[in-house]
């Protein structure tokens, strides 16, 4: 799903207007446990200039790893992310166990 026959990029919306690039992301990481790894990644991406942050004022509950070594910040769910990456909405991806 990473990208269209015509080589464009597939984009998946990620809320309050913002969309990332599906082949750009290595990994979704949970902000709402407050785990201090993630926590720590974090922090150490804002020092180095490499944050981006899409909650637009609200509580972040994902961050995104991207190839490039930047971390984006998000107000929706990890699993609401994964959900719409694969083409699926968030409830279908809970019923399913993920």
């Amino acid at each position: 799903m990473a990208q269209f026959q015509n080589g464009a990029t597939a984009l998946v919306h990620v809320g309050f207007g913002h969309f990332l690039a599906t082949d750009k992301i290595l990994a979704l990481a949970n902000m709402s446990k407050g785990t201090a790894p993630i926590q720590r990644l974090v922090r150490d991406a804002k020092k180095r200039g490499n944050i981006v942050d899409m909650t637009t004022g609200r509580k972040t509950k994902t961050a995104v790893i991207t190839q490039s070594g930047h971390i984006v910040l998000l107000a929706i769910t990890p699993e609401a992310v994964a959900g719409r990456v694969g083409g699926r909405t968030t409830r279908e991806s809970l019923t399913d166990g993920e």
